[in-house]
């Protein structure tokens, strides 16, 4: 029997989409002579080519899978497929990250950042949005070679923030993500309305969703304390 859900020390967010609007990404597909909605065609076939090197055990960087992925899907050259990657660090948070963030340090909960990303992404989109200083730290599994949502990724941020699996939440837009961080013991939580506007059920499902980072934020507080 799995034991209850209770209210988290920690909240880890995802960083793309879930935190920082991918919108700058998308115009830089349109300067490069490619339509803005082929972004999400990009972004998940950039997770298809990570998710697949990680099941035969292999690694390569975020960055990497992503500039394959414009490549194959626009044959544009490697400068421009790079000049696109570059767009990630002009990205900014959307409107409901604040007032999570907020809430949470209001109410004593450190916040964190997971992300399988470059290194300084997070960083630069918190910053430019103004909320940096409300995030503990900013971590991506790369450090570790690792992908979400395999469970190395989530027991490996749990570690360095120096808790127990139970004691950590994760919130993310995407159910692939939450399904990886409930396999490793932590609670979940999932907003819809960014890509994704429904949990895919074939999953199971999170602790805790809503349709905003806030209502999510609201439900793990909700949550019984140990």
């Amino acid at each position: 029997m799995t034991e209850p859900r209770t209210r988290p020390d920690v909240v880890a967010f995802d960083v793309n989409e879930t935190l920082l609007d991918l919108a700058p990404v998308g115009a830089a597909l349109v300067e490069q002579g490619q339509p803005a909605e082929l972004l999400p065609t990009v972004f998940a076939r950039t997770l298809l080519t990570g998710f697949a090197g990680a099941a035969v055990g292999s690694w390569f960087p975020f960055r990497a899978a992503f500039e394959a992925s414009v490549a194959q899907l626009t044959g544009l050259p490697a400068p421009a497929c790079s000049a696109v990657a570059d767009a990630f660090m002009e990205m900014s948070p959307h409107a409901d990250v604040e007032p999570a963030f907020r809430r949470l340090t209001e109410a004593g909960v450190r916040v964190v950042t997971l992300s399988h990303g470059a290194p300084g992404v997070a960083e630069a989109g918190l910053t430019r949005g103004g909320v940096h200083g409300l995030v503990e730290q900013t971590l991506t599994s790369q450090s570790i070679r690792a992908w979400k949502p395999n469970r190395e990724a989530y027991l490996w941020a749990v570690g360095v923030c120096g808790v127990e699996p139970a004691q950590m939440a994760l919130v993310a837009s995407h159910s692939w993500d939450v399904l990886g961080a409930s396999r490793a013991g932590l609670t979940t939580g999932f907003t819809s309305g960014r890509s994704e506007q429904v949990f895919a059920d074939v999953l199971g499902a999170p602790d805790v969703q809503g349709g905003s980072l806030v209502e999510v934020v609201e439900a793990l507080l909700a949550l019984p304390r140990r």
